[in-house]
């Protein structure tokens, strides 16, 4: 069951943000989503938090600055999704721009699994490096730490995952959400996290005085810092939505790296035109195509290029991934729901599913795709070695993931091997012979946390358009917006009579809409059920450029009959 409702905002702010010049509609908008001023759309670089406010970030810029002078060998340990690929790429342009000797490794997860555990650590100490980096994990790697510790190795930490009861041994770690750091944005990525660190390190060099000027403009990495903030899905707050827009003005602007300009390009992507969606839709599940089917070392290597032609082939190589992961995803996507066609997942709190097909790989995209369809927190589970089987969940509002699969392991504790994530995505181990037992006591645990107006979809909208505000400009203006996790786009409502509709690419529905005397084009996608002569419907606008024609489209996200 979906139901809508209108988002609720504070008159007070829509009339500061009118009363300072703003258009009514984007007033609205905008205090829906909890801006009082003009102030907290500011995205100057001059409006960001500065590094000081980061705990340990001057102290491991120290360390950094020690081991440069010393010409130390440094090493990043990154993690095998976008945020970690993007957090790799930043760390080596940037330190090898201040004139550090570092490398890279990124586990394969089918070998080594997530973070620094020690079987990556003893991997990495083939190349004898003196300090190790980690980008995107080990907040909980107390075991990794210990073992490159034992082997003469320092860690230095950078990560943004909830910290488990114990940290780790490492020299410095800097992570907003460790014990101690008010750092008032605990929304950064691990892109976001190492970027602060290089300014940091940045300051401690210029105090150092081993300028002539300031040093290094940083600002040419945030075209990866945006993407990797977008690829994570972390909340968009005011610093973060700095950092996005100010990497999409430089890759509007062409100033890109060649990695980024070529996905972009061999997904068919005007640079000039590109925005969150492009970053998180399609820039980002391609480069997270190199860690879900083989090795991220591909991806990282596409965004370390400069060379124009090598980054092309690197890009058509992760588009060919991704065009198989998409084949891999629809048919486990049928497995599951063939798997649930005789069980109605609205009797249960929560679905943990297991194929021996599946690929480890892909099983968090199809844990989305599943807690999108039914509302319902998914953990989706593929065969790893051992007899282990390796899960990847996905959350509905109500429900804190990792909060849950941690109260799951006091109750169980024979039952987890290990865990970690987020609220709202997690990770999880398990043998294979105690899948049914973890299904059963997830289930215990959700039906306990959730209550059933969580267990109802419900689509938050911006209410309906006055039709001046059905025009190109205004639909222009939204598109250029930073939209995202915790900052969603508008959605609005309306009835409509459906003049027209059409199947097109065997896929979607064209539609010709009308609130007369206005019509309108419109399209659902991935939806051909025929739509009856009256709806109500949810819709978002969007700019739709065919044959050299631009015009007004509207996007339906959800109808029904009236």
């Amino acid at each position: 069951m979906t139901l809508s409702t209108p988002r609720p905002y504070s008159a007070d702010a829509v009339q500061q943000l009118a009363d300072a010049g703003m258009a009514p509609l984007l007033a609205r908008i905008y205090a829906a989503r909890g801006i009082k001023n003009r102030a907290q759309l500011e995205t100057g670089l001059d409006h960001l938090l500065p590094y000081t406010q980061l705990k340990n970030s001057q102290h491991m810029a120290v360390l950094l600055a020690d081991a440069i002078a010393a010409q130390r060998k440094l090493l990043i340990v990154a993690d095998y999704d976008a945020d970690g690929a993007t957090a790799c790429a930043v760390g080596v342009r940037g330190l090898r721009t201040l004139g550090a000797q570092v490398d890279f490794i990124v586990p394969n997860r089918f070998e080594y699994g997530y973070g620094l555990t020690p079987e990556i650590v003893r991997l990495a100490a083939q190349s004898a490096p003196n300090i190790l980096i980690t980008v995107d994990n080990g907040i909980a790697s107390v075991e990794g730490v210990a073992e490159a510790n034992r082997l003469g190795m320092q860690v230095l930490i950078t990560d943004h995952h909830l910290p488990g009861a114990a940290l780790p041994d490492a020299l410095c770690i800097v992570n907003p959400n460790q014990p101690g750091c008010e750092f008032p944005s605990k929304n950064l990525a691990g892109v976001g996290v190492m970027f602060y660190v290089l300014l940091a390190l940045r300051a401690e060099l210029r105090v150092r005085k081993t300028f002539t000027d300031k040093g290094p403009n940083f600002g040419k990495l945030l075209d990866l810092v945006a993407l990797g903030t977008v690829a994570d899905v972390v909340k968009l707050d005011e610093n973060n939505r700095i950092l996005v827009q100010q990497g999409l003005q430089r890759i509007r602007a062409g100033r890109a790296c060649a990695g980024i300009n070529a996905l972009l390009q061999v997904a068919k992507k005007n640079p000039a035109q590109a925005s969150s969606y492009e970053l998180g839709f399609v820039v980002g599940p391609r480069l997270n195509a190199a860690g879900r089917l083989e090795d991220m070392s591909l991806g990282i290597s596409c965004l370390l290029s400069d060379d124009i032609n090598e980054a092309a082939q690197l890009a058509d190589k992760l588009d060919t991934l991704n065009h198989e992961r998409r084949h891999i995803e629809a048919d486990m996507q049928q497995v599951a729901l063939a798997a649930l066609e005789y069980i109605n997942p609205t009797d249960s709190s929560s679905l943990a599913i297991f194929d021996a097909s599946w690929h480890q790989g892909v099983i968090g995209i199809l844990a989305s795709r599943l807690k999108d369809r039914y509302h319902r927190p998914v953990i989706a589970f593929a065969r790893s070695k051992n007899g282990e089987i390796k899960g990847s969940g996905r959350s509905i509002h109500g429900l804190h993931l990792r909060d849950a699969l941690d109260l799951l392991s006091k109750r169980h504790p024979h039952l987890l091997q290990k865990f970690g994530g987020h609220a709202m995505a997690a990770g999880v181990s398990i043998q294979e012979e105690h899948f049914a037992e973890f299904k059963t006591a997830f289930e215990t645990i959700a039906h306990s946390l959730l209550s059933p107006a969580d267990l109802t979809k419900v689509i938050e909208t911006d209410g309906s358009l006055a039709p001046e505000d059905f025009s190109l400009n205004i639909t222009r203006t939204l598109e250029q917006q930073i939209w995202g996790q915790g900052f969603p786009p508008p959605v609005f409502e309306g009835e409509f009579v459906v003049q027209s509709q059409r199947v097109v690419g065997e896929k979607h529905l064209k539609l010709k809409l009308s609130v007369p005397p206005a019509i309108f084009d419109a399209i659902h996608f991935f939806n051909i059920t025929p739509m009856p002569e009256r709806i109500y419907a949810l819709y978002k606008l969007a700019v739709n450029e065919f044959n050299g024609a631009t015009t007004l489209q509207l996007v339906i996200e959800h109808w029904e009959a009236v």
